[in-house]
């Protein structure tokens, strides 16, 4: 199912007289002056929200007659929720695009030539020098605190700043003995 059929759908289900227009053919298919009369609307008004409902794929329709006669499209009805927020979307990769081009803004705007300009107030952009930072150490490996605060000073003279912030954002953990290990969960890492 695709985002703007899922969109469609929970769209029909947000609406209080659909929800009743569904409950009544659950119990049995019917014809808008059935459903009209059962639920003490309009003929036109039903057949508006059959309409929107039939456009979701939610009801399905069969002439027997004259008569239109609708009923509820089980298969589309029966699907859990969570199976289909759980489906790939072409939207997750429009997301994962825009986050790598706004990290690499970020990391233009802070860095120039391999020097942190500045530390980011924004913490997300903080974060996000933070793990370019933390790529300079190697996952699991042991470092002094002396080794550590040369490696950030390659970057800024503020190593202590930053080094603080590295074991706040959890990239870095810090020991009691004051040694340090890189977490094996940067975007580059343990692949």
């Amino acid at each position: 199912m695709t985002d703007e059929e899922a969109v469609k759908i929970f769209k029909c289900l947000s609406d209080k007289s659909r929800v009743q227009i569904l409950k009544s053919l659950v119990q049995e298919p019917m014809y808008v002056e059935r459903l009209a009369e059962r639920l003490s609307l309009t003929p036109s008004t039903i057949s508006f929200h059959l309409k929107k409902m039939m456009d979701a794929n939610i009801v399905n329709s069969k002439k027997e007659q004259y008569y239109a006669v609708y009923s509820i499209n089980e298969e589309i009805l029966s699907c859990r929720m969570i199976d289909i927020l759980k489906e790939e979307s072409t939207e997750g990769e429009l997301q994962k695009k825009r986050e790598e081009e706004y990290r690499n803004k970020v990391l233009q705007t802070f860095f120039d030539h391999g020097k942190l300009l500045s530390i980011p107030v924004q913490r997300k952009k903080e974060r996000i020098v933070l793990e370019k930072i933390a790529e300079s150490f190697e996952a699991g490996r042991k470092y002094t605190e002396r080794e550590v605060n040369i490696t950030i000073a390659d970057f800024h003279d503020d190593f202590c700043t930053i080094r603080r912030d590295m074991v706040a954002e959890g990239l870095l953990e810090r020991t009691e003995d004051s040694i340090y290990t890189r977490r094996c969960e940067l975007q580059t890492d343990c692949e």
